[in-house]
């Protein structure tokens, strides 16, 4: 289990440690590398929702993108926190340079811009990045920063002027750094974990097999460290792109979870998807669901894929799916109010619903949905199977029990669909903690909503989505 929830913005502070900005944590925690001993330095109850990157003023000062809310925050030696802009749209990459601040913007056409931590007007760079990311000063004097959706590389004076090409079809490049001697190491976002080295023209590809590369940061001895925005963790990459592992990967949520009828699990992660045979590249996915040898997930975009097939689009939150009989797939959109079936049309099951989360099939082919306002309906007859919940998510139905994950009280319910009777059938579970409800800003996702799934196996027991793990529930087969 990894203490991070993917890692984002990495860098080394004053004080020796190695700084880890977690987006989807909300938090940023400062790596001793030497006990790899984890402290939270900044907590995720704090003024900052989603760190993305972060860098280190000349006072010591940590300056950090703030990407959902759009701001940039300035936390002084001292711990206290200044807005230094909300003028910024998607801010990610961020660089220090003296006393000096720059930020770019993770958008279509976005803007490089120096901010003045006191409160004078942003100068703007450059403009019609497409998707800034992680940059940094050359040894030239010059910022480079990287177009992850053009496979570029630019450069430009800090003073402004004509942004210069660098480097040009470089994989998918996410974070543009600089090791101790000079040479340039960029990054790229994709599955393979590769690295382009360019030294004095120069191509070298290192691949690492850190799936989903992120951010880097070289120690005074040269060593470099890599996040990953999907599996977390921090690892150390030898220059021959061996790796090893300084803080374990782990689990970005996790959201959904399914159990497939051979008893293989399966965990959507928001950027993967974890199976038995490791994970796959599934960008924002948070239902999942195995049956008769297919994948179906949700996506926080607003799809419906199985098997990598899209489905359906353009959905308002898609959440919780189920397969019916007839191989239609059903799905809970949560933003729309309502229940839908995916075949060869898109159609409305069930509407009026608040919040609905997740859906599932008792042996009769009869939908049951949970609403995240404290209920459990079933469709077919419109009968309120259990009200009163706090904050009911996923859903499995095993025999005459309907299962139900009561997120507010951090428990698994067991209902009879008979008699209504309930019983506790695990507490005080670890569940992921809700972040912030925006799903997208200026067009580009910002943090998920929490999605806590439920799983049945084959063997009776229940599989739950914690905080950083999929919990298993052992249960007797009546």
């Amino acid at each position: 289990m990894s203490p991070f929830r993917g890692s984002n913005g990495i860098a080394f502070g004053p004080d020796g440690r190695l700084y880890v900005a977690e987006y989807l944590g909300g938090r940023i925690s400062a790596i001793d590398l030497a006990t790899t001993q984890v402290e939270i330095a900044v907590p995720a109850d704090g003024p900052v929702q989603s760190p993305d990157d972060l860098a280190f003023g000349a006072d010591g000062s940590m300056y950090i993108t703030d990407l959902v809310p759009g701001r940039v925050w300035r936390r002084d030696p001292h711990g206290d926190y200044t807005l230094v802009s909300d003028e910024v749209k998607v801010p990610n990459g961020i660089a220090c340079v003296g006393d000096r601040l720059f930020v770019n913007e993770m958008r279509v056409g976005g803007r490089l811009l120096e901010l003045f931590p006191d409160g004078r007007e942003p100068v703007v760079l450059a403009e019609g990045l497409m998707l800034g990311n992680a940059m940094q000063l050359g040894p030239d004097g010059c910022l480079y920063y990287p177009h992850m959706l053009t496979n570029e590389v630019f450069r430009i004076p800090l003073d402004g002027g004509t942004p210069e090409l660098v480097a040009e079809d470089v994989h998918e490049p996410v974070a543009v750094r600089f090791d101790r001697e000079g040479v340039l190491m960029v990054l790229s976002r994709g599955v393979d974990g590769i690295v382009t080295r360019i030294d004095q023209g120069q191509r070298k590809i290192i691949t690492t097999g850190v799936m989903c590369l992120d951010n880097a940061a070289f120690d005074s001895d040269n060593r470099m460290y890599v996040s990953s925005y999907a599996s977390g963790g921090i690892a150390e990459v030898h220059p021959d792109g061996r790796t090893r592992q300084v803080v374990p990967e782990g689990l970005a949520g996790p959201y959904g979870v399914t159990v497939d009828t051979g008893g293989a699990v399966y965990t959507a992660d928001h950027y993967r998807v974890v199976k038995p045979t490791g994970p796959e590249l599934a960008i924002f996915t948070h239902g999942i669901v195995a049956a008769k040898g297919q994948l179906h997930v949700t996506s926080q975009y607003g799809d419906v894929r199985t098997d990598g097939t899209t489905r359906a689009s353009g959905l308002n939150r898609p959440m919780g799916i189920a397969v019916r009989d007839d191989g239609a797939l059903v799905v809970a959109e949560a933003g729309a109010g309502r229940v839908i079936a995916i075949d060869t049309e898109v159609t409305v099951v069930a509407s009026g619903f608040t919040s609905p989360m997740d859906v599932a099939f008792d042996a009769e082919q009869r939908c049951y949905v949970s609403d995240e306002t404290g209920a459990v309906h079933r469709i077919d007859d419109g009968v309120a199977i259990a009200s009163g919940l706090a904050a009911p998510q996923g859903l499995a139905v095993h025999g005459d029990e309907l299962f139900v994950v009561e997120v507010g009280l951090h428990r698994v319910l067991a209902i009879h669909l008979q008699t209504g009777e309930r019983r506790v059938v695990a507490a005080d579970l670890p569940l992921s903690p809700e972040r912030p409800r925006e799903l997208f800003v200026h067009g580009m996702p910002g943090c998920p909503r929490r999605f806590v799934g439920l799983a049945v196996a084959p063997d009776g027991s229940l599989h739950v989505s914690g905080d950083g793990t999929v919990l298993r529930i052992p249960q007797e087969i009546g």
